[in-house]
């Protein structure tokens, strides 16, 4: 694993940082990738009983490098290639970068200040808690740049929400509050300072039976009313086609030249 994620275990629990704090912790195939060892490693922590998931420097996290905008408006996007393959049980690499943090057999807590935009906001959602601070700001961006939410937050997003207010969210991609995602179902709740909060729960939590705890959390992931691995799948075929089609390309271009996109009928 590289620099891109730094992790620390005290006391049976995890302190687990986003590390590219110049970037604002951008998601790019390298992160995707060490996000998915941070994984691997954490599984096959001995005596792990929680994980506090929390982003270095100003924010949790951007979203997706502009890096693979660029590239994807000339079909060299990497991050793009592949979607539909299912490389990490049910989800390919970018949906486990979520799904992960709910495959791991222990509670998970993520620390959110400064911004969850995008991809940021799907990997807050991977979480078995979400503390945030009360000015965070948060956005369900995909729509901006002319694609879907497709880091597993179609299926997750749907666990903590209304439908109307996904679809007004997801429609508009409009910027909301700490205080409003926990109005919304998708924040547990806000603290001035989400990462000590987080550790302090995270500390509380190592403190009751493991075995008490990790069956709660199978019990938790139960969900016979979802077809998980479709959902997952819907996500990609939608995606694909995006992905460099003349509007998805004319939202990048518009947004990174800061003027009115113009858009063509399909």
């Amino acid at each position: 694993m590289d620099s891109r994620i730094s992790i620390s275990v005290d006391g049976g629990v995890a302190d687990v940082r986003l590390n590219r704090a110049d970037k604002m912790n951008a998601l790019d195939q390298q992160m995707f990738e060490a996000i998915a060892e941070c994984g691997a490693q954490l599984a096959a922590t001995p005596g792990l009983r929680a994980v506090v998931l929390s982003g270095a420097g100003r924010a949790f996290c951007a979203g997706l490098d502009r890096s693979e905008f660029d590239r994807m408006t000339g079909g060299q996007s990497i991050v793009a290639q592949g979607l539909e393959r299912r490389s990490h049980g049910l989800s390919n690499l970018p949906q486990y970068a979520a799904m992960m943090w709910r495959e791991l057999p222990v509670p998970v807590i993520a620390a959110v200040h400064g911004v969850a935009f995008g991809g940021g906001f799907q990997l807050m959602l991977g979480a078995d808690i979400r503390i945030l601070a009360p000015d965070t700001k948060v956005s369900i961006m995909e729509t901006k740049w002319g694609l879907v939410p497709d880091m597993a937050g179609m299926a997750l997003m749907r666990l903590f929400a209304r439908d109307d207010v996904m679809r007004e969210l997801t429609y508009s991609a409009r910027t909301f509050s700490g205080v409003e995602a926990v109005g919304f179902g998708f924040a547990t709740r806000i603290a001035d300072d989400p990462l000590a909060e987080a550790l302090a729960h995270a500390r509380e939590i190592a403190g009751r039976s493991p075995d008490a705890i990790r069956s709660a959390k199978r019990l938790f992931n139960m969900n016979g009313n979802l077809d998980l691995a479709e959902i997952l799948r819907a996500e990609s075929r939608e995606q694909g086609p995006l992905i460099g089609s003349p509007n998805q390309i004319e939202a990048v271009r518009a947004n990174l030249e800061r003027r009115p996109p113009r858009f063509i009928d399909p």
